[in-house]
């Protein structure tokens, strides 16, 4: 079960609109997850809208009342019966923060990865590629039309997610996310670790690499003690990534702890994260960098960065401190 970190991500949220789109189907087999988790939002002074297609029949308007009396704080629309469902929300919304579209099942990767983050043109480069992997054969129309809505500036972000219980929940409020989000404008910021949110959103992030055998563990205390040497990466002022700086001598700093948060894989914010901790302890007078991996991921990114394979005897200490992994060295003028 994903940890929640609603405390930390709340304030990102609070005051912005946050729109659910749930077709009839998913929406009755769905109902009492997304009544909670609306709830939640609700509480947390997060507004919202849902939209629905249930049809105005006697025998729904138990659903009807059930919606007004526990949600009284969303703003709760019918699509009419006759117009698409998904060009309905997308023409009758403007300026929302969250644009959640709750479906069968996640959007997946030809691999059948679940994709976690994408931009509009990621989405129209991949589109052909994920072909008969979209669940609902309707939304694969609608893929480019969010895109043109995003790129247009009607929406910041528009998630796709397998509806289930707290599926909203770990969406907007766990590291991993649970479906897809497509956006363009993540703005990447760099900077020493200041909050104990932080630093418990680094716990997190460091443990979910440690559960893949990459890191070696860090607990809690730890990071409370050496919080002057860690350094976050945030987007939407949201921790996505961390770093840790150890000093080994004068010139020369190790890049320990990258960590990238799974939800921003593969969105370049690894390579944001190492350039701007180099420049930072340029800054400082550090001229040599090194890194101990056995991360495929991050091997890759060094060498894409200059970085290379280091077996020098001047570090052989540290080599000799994690016997086995591969080390990578990059001078800087």
């Amino acid at each position: 079960m994903p940890r929640l970190y609603i405390e930390e991500y709340t304030h990102s949220l609070e005051g912005k609109s946050v729109c659910i789109a749930c077709r009839e189907g998913i929406l009755r087999d769905n109902l009492n997850a997304v009544i909670s988790d609306l709830k939640l939002l609700s509480r947390l002074k997060i507004k919202t809208a849902l939209y629905h297609n249930i049809a105005n029949r006697f025998a729904n308007q138990k659903y009807f009342r059930l919606l007004a009396d526990r949600l009284s704080e969303t703003r709760i629309v019918r699509v009419p019966p006759d117009v698409d469902f998904y060009s309905y929300v997308l023409d009758h919304e403007e300026n929302v923060h969250k644009l959640i579209f709750l479906e069968r099942k996640a959007l997946v990767d030809h691999l059948g990865n679940r994709i976690n983050s994408v931009t509009t043109q990621g989405v129209r480069q991949s589109i052909n590629a994920w072909g008969d992997l979209i669940a609902n054969t309707n939304f694969k129309g609608v893929l480019d039309r969010i895109c043109s809505r995003i790129d247009s500036g009607h929406y910041d972000r528009v998630h796709i997610l397998p509806a289930g219980k707290d599926a909203i929940k770990y969406e907007l409020f766990t590291i991993e996310g649970w479906g897809t989000l497509i956006a363009n404008n993540f703005v990447e910021r760099f900077q020493p670790v200041a909050t104990e949110n932080e630093v418990r959103l680094i716990d997190g992030i460091l443990k979910l690499y440690k559960s893949e055998g990459y890191l070696k563990p860090r607990t809690k205390e730890y990071l409370i003690l050496n919080r002057n040497n860690f350094y976050v990466t945030t987007i939407d002022d949201i921790v996505v990534g961390c770093v840790e700086k150890k000093t080994i001598d004068a010139q020369t700093a190790e890049i320990a702890a990258l960590a990238i948060s799974t939800r921003f894989r593969n969105q370049r914010v690894g390579v944001f994260t190492v350039q701007a901790f180099i420049d930072e302890l340029k800054r400082k007078g550090f001229k040599r960098f090194i890194s101990l991996t056995n991360n495929p991921n991050l091997k890759r990114l060094y060498l894409s960065m200059g970085f290379e394979p280091c077996q020098g005897p001047e570090y052989s200490e540290r080599q000799a401190a994690s016997p086995g992994v591969a080390m990578y060295y990059l001078e800087i003028a």
